[in-house]
């Protein structure tokens, strides 16, 4: 008896699916729909950040060569030295202490040398009293303190520029066991004594009141930079190269690890 052969039946395609009904949004006929068109004369374009396409002062250019400069160059301990500045706790201690001891000002001035013309004038002795107890400042006068040791504290600023002006001070007031401390913001010292910008101010001396607050400072000062004035002088800065180049450098390493190994 013949074989039959059995004869595959097409596969029937299935149905589409029901075409869903799309509910239609119900707008609103008094809100007439206006699409903005941003072609040339027409609509204003919305704001952006634009600052990537300014083109700087050249102040403020320097300035950022020359931070980018200061992070990839290998930078000498003495310059390095003035990127270590106190915390700020202690500063918020100095400012404190300082903010009570700041020299009077022009306008105080004149009325205490009229007063005392005035007394002259009038035949009476004016007493001289006792010589008020205020900040010092500029650089060539706080370099007699510290030479004299008369200074109980150098507050130096961390921006000088230039640099120069003050690099030799930290190792001055080392030679001379005068503490200091680097702290930032010349015109905040500035601030301190009626003056745009100060390099460095110092304390001769304090009220009885204020003798436990200087204190303290003092020896925070001593921990932070007299005692560790030897690690301090041999720590090199620098040396940070940016995003790409580390990217860069790590794609090389990764190649000549992969070449070893194989």
């Amino acid at each position: 008896m013949p074989k039959v052969r059995k004869v595959k039946g097409k596969k029937v395609a299935q149905a589409p699916f029901k075409a869903q009904s799309r509910v239609k949004k119900t707008t609103n006929p008094l809100i007439e729909k206006r699409p903005k068109n941003f072609s040339v004369g027409a609509d204003i374009q919305p704001k952006r950040d634009l600052s990537r396409f300014v083109k700087w002062p050249k102040y403020i250019r320097m300035q950022r060569q020359k931070k980018t400069l200061l992070q990839r160059l290998k930078v000498p301990p003495a310059v390095n030295q003035f990127t270590n500045t106190v915390d700020r706790n202690l500063a918020k201690q100095i400012f404190k202490l300082a903010h009570k001891y700041r020299p009077e000002t022009k306008p105080e001035k004149k009325v205490r040398l009229q007063e005392e013309a005035k007394k002259k004038a009038e035949g009476q002795q004016a007493s001289p009293g006792k010589k008020p107890v205020v900040l010092k400042y500029g650089i060539n006068h706080i370099t007699t303190l510290v030479e004299q040791k008369k200074a109980q504290l150098v507050v130096i600023a961390h921006d000088v520029d230039p640099i120069e002006i003050v690099v030799w001070l930290p190792a001055l007031c080392r030679k001379m066991g005068v503490p200091y401390v680097i702290i930032k913001g010349k015109a905040r010292l500035g601030q301190l004594v009626h003056k745009k910008n100060a390099t460095a101010v110092a304390f001769t001396g304090v009220k009885t009141e204020d003798r436990s607050a200087l204190t303290n400072i003092v020896e925070a000062a001593k921990t932070n930079y007299l005692n560790r004035f030897e690690e301090i002088r041999k720590h090199w800065g620098g040396g940070v190269m940016g995003a790409k180049t580390i990217a860069a450098m790590a794609k090389i390493e990764k190649a000549k690890r992969k070449t070893l190994q194989q």
